[in-house]
């Protein structure tokens, strides 16, 4: 599977990027460069699998790479800031990033993420074609294939958190599913402690659901959320 697998590193750091460049390499993937944001949106092609993306960047910074990448793709991306502060995590994914690591990081640790990456978001489509595409309840629709949500005839693009959220909670309609479960669901990691990343992406996929009112996802105060039947 790695050797398939394209991954676009963005960052104006030349040492990072070879630090970078090195371990995804050792590790079986193909690695593209951008030193910057415009180089990035000029690179960005379907060809490319996933992206580690630096925020702090000249010309077009990280934010708004992200912005822009979210107009066309779902692809995986994981945010590499010099910034730790709350904040600036919960806007990165408010963004559509899947993930978030602090510079200095680990390279093995971002190896590691990359792959659980690659590994939630890519084998979705693995499925037998004979089980059911779509999962539709109420008048939306979630089309299992090419994780993309149908919403008044019209296609959103869904993260690969978010599609893990979102057919969690519409595989069961009327099932309250706990904090934890959504968590581990959707990243693929313990749940420890609330840092405010459910409650952000649920809220993203609300607004993709155009649901202002409640009308498909409910907060269970002290418990969690549900998918309304």
């Amino acid at each position: 599977m790695k050797a398939s697998k394209t991954i676009l590193v963005v960052d104006d750091e030349k040492e990072i990027r070879d630090l970078t460049r090195v371990y995804l390499e050792k590790d079986g993937y193909c690695v593209i460069e951008a030193q910057d944001g415009e180089e990035a949106l000029e690179k960005l092609s379907k060809d490319i699998d996933l992206m580690v993306l630096d925020i702090m960047m000249p010309r077009i910074d990280g934010i708004e790479v992200l912005r822009k990448v979210r107009e066309t793709s779902n692809i995986p991306i994981i945010i590499l800031s010099a910034k730790s502060t709350d904040c600036d995590k919960i806007l990165g994914l408010d963004l559509g990033a899947d993930d978030f690591m602090v510079k200095p990081f680990n390279p093995l640790e971002l190896v590691a993420r990359v792959s659980s990456n690659i590994r939630r978001f890519y084998q979705l489509g693995c499925e037998p074609q004979e089980k059911k595409q779509y999962i539709t309840v109420k008048d939306i629709t979630l089309d299992i294939q090419e994780c993309v949500l149908l919403v008044d005839n019209a296609r959103q693009p869904l993260t690969s958190v978010e599609y893990k959220i979102l057919r969690l909670l519409m595989s069961q309609p009327g099932r309250v599913f706990t904090k934890q479960q959504i968590y581990e669901a959707g990243w693929g990691e313990q749940y420890v402690v609330d840092d405010n990343s459910i409650m952000v992406c649920i809220s993203k996929i609300r607004a993709k659901l155009k649901d202002t009112e409640g009308k498909y996802i409910s907060t269970i105060r002290g418990l969690g959320y549900r998918f309304e039947k």
